[in-house]
């Protein structure tokens, strides 16, 4: 949408002219008429269509009760699922088209309950009042395709605002979430939210803490995976909300001393953050956002607050932080219910982020590259991203020379994968093999001979047989 003063006829022409070409929202719409109920498209549908953005999600609401809906959608539908019938949401499939259809509802979170209460309404302007913001409470009546902008959506798309259909108290405490969803709809889309919301998001933010920690790793996933996360990361630590969500974050606004002795750790993860997001779109224009690696990026430096220590003269030194750090950040991301894989995979990139350092304090040995990559494993190209990332530094000469450092190494990392094969090293020997020549069983030993024939597959590279079983008599003679 670029027109600034785009008027809701206008509106109402691109989403009709959109809903034409898709014929099964239409015949959705012809369903539920001939049933004797409305049905409209609504919410972030609405939204998208208007902005002409790409959406997989098509969201329907009706006053049809959840088995009005499975019963209205079954012949007609390869497939129905229930959503969540207590909340009024059914799944549909045509074709490979996927619909939700919720029952007209508002939520409401009591006390300090996890799960909000659900109550169930017959008009459609009652269902779009409890909207999140007004830019997802615009529906288009099906199949009339009658266009309801109740509280001003496309005035607020226009102005590239955030607002919620009454007053955010309101709407923050039906559902607390929505105060994280105001720095993701920031993130995704450009927009700004407006005094009101950020205030009552600040005023509110503990209201958060009653939410389940899934729905919250999904609201900060959406944030990361945005075109401007920084954006809404801001917002989160401008409301504190951060400061419940991920307390690490804003812990890394570390007070800089009069000299200037040290970076703001917060404002240099944020810009490794954008230098990593650069990366992704030069390497791989069409990819999806890459998680692991905004994750990664962002939590790089989350071990320094622990590690922090003034020495002697003036300076600071953050010793260990790439362990500490490693540590805190599988902590933090088991808390938010992050998958074992992706916490495995931030981890391993925490840990592993300072080891080029040492590469340009002196030429490493091609035993060196071998450990930095089989250290890497899988993650080695996320890796080195996150490395080149984490330059920031605003000296253009030293800038220039760590990537120069940097385009060595991976040099000699292909040079070192084409000849050896290093992403799936293995000693030269294996388990059966050093069992046979030592006359040995199953045990303790097997794994201790196996692990030194590795270290002597990293340090000497690929060597014959005979080469290598010399090797395994020699480390057995000094055992015993």
């Amino acid at each position: 949408m670029n027109d600034q003063n785009m008027p809701e006829n206008i509106a109402t022409q691109v989403v009709r002219d959109a809903i034409g070409a898709l014929p099964m929202v239409v015949e959705l719409g012809n369903l539920f008429a001939q049933a004797g109920f409305d049905i409209a498209l609504v919410g972030g549908s609405v939204r998208d269509l208007i902005l002409q953005r790409d959406s997989v999600d098509l969201d329907f609401t009706t006053p049809a009760k959840p088995e009005d809906i499975v019963k209205i959608t079954t012949k007609w539908a390869d497939a129905v699922w229930d959503l969540g019938m207590e909340f009024g949401t059914v799944g549909v499939r045509k074709n490979e088209q996927v619909f939700e259809i919720t029952t007209y509802r508002s939520e409401v979170y009591v006390s300090e309950s996890r799960k909000p209460s659900v109550k169930f309404g017959t008009q459609i302007n009652e269902d779009l009042i409890r909207r999140d913001f007004t830019i997802n409470a615009m529906a288009v009546m099906l199949p009339s395709l009658e266009f309801i902008d109740l509280f001003g959506g496309v005035s607020d798309l226009v102005k590239r605002i955030i607002r919620t259909p009454r007053a955010a108290e309101l709407s923050f405490a039906e559902d607390p979430l929505r105060m994280m969803r105001a720095a993701r709809f920031a993130s995704q889309l450009g927009f700004t939210p407006v005094a009101d919301v950020i205030i009552a998001a600040t005023e509110m933010r503990e209201r958060i803490s009653i939410v389940s920690a899934e729905r919250i790793r999904d609201e900060f996933t959406k944030l990361l995976m945005g075109e401007n996360p920084i954006m809404g990361l801001e917002i989160l630590e401008g409301t504190k909300l951060s400061e419940i969500i991920i307390p690490e974050l804003p812990a890394l606004q570390l007070e800089i001393d009069e000299h200037h002795r040290h970076k703001d750790v917060y404002e240099h993860s944020l810009k490794v953050l954008t230098q990593a997001i650069e990366l992704e779109k030069l390497h791989e224009p069409n990819s999806e956002p890459d998680l692991v690696l905004r994750l990664a990026a962002l939590l790089h430096d989350i071990g320094k607050p622990k590690t922090r220590k003034f020495e002697t003269g003036g300076g600071v030194s953050f010793h260990h932080h790439e362990v500490v750090g490693a540590k805190i950040a599988k902590k933090r991301l088991a808390a938010m219910r992050y998958s074992n894989e992706i916490i495995d995979d931030v981890t391993k990139l925490v840990e592993l982020h300072l080891r080029f350092h040492g590469y340009g304090e002196g030429q490493w040995t091609d035993s060196a590259v071998r450990r930095y990559v089989r250290d890497a494993g899988d993650q080695l190209v996320r890796l080195h991203k996150l490395t080149r990332a984490d330059c920031t530094t605003r000296n253009q000469r030293k800038a220039m020379m760590l990537a120069a450092t940097y385009d060595d190494l991976e040099e000699r990392i292909e040079k070192l994968l084409e000849q050896e094969e290093l992403s799936s090293i293995r000693p030269d020997l294996d388990g059966q093999e050093i069992m046979a020549e030592l006359g040995i069983k199953p045990g303790p030993a097997v794994g201790k001979a196996y692990d030194h024939m590795l270290n002597i597959r990293l340090d000497k590279g690929p060597l014959t047989k005979a080469e290598a079983l010399t090797q395994l008599h020699i480390w057995w003679d000094a055992q015993k």
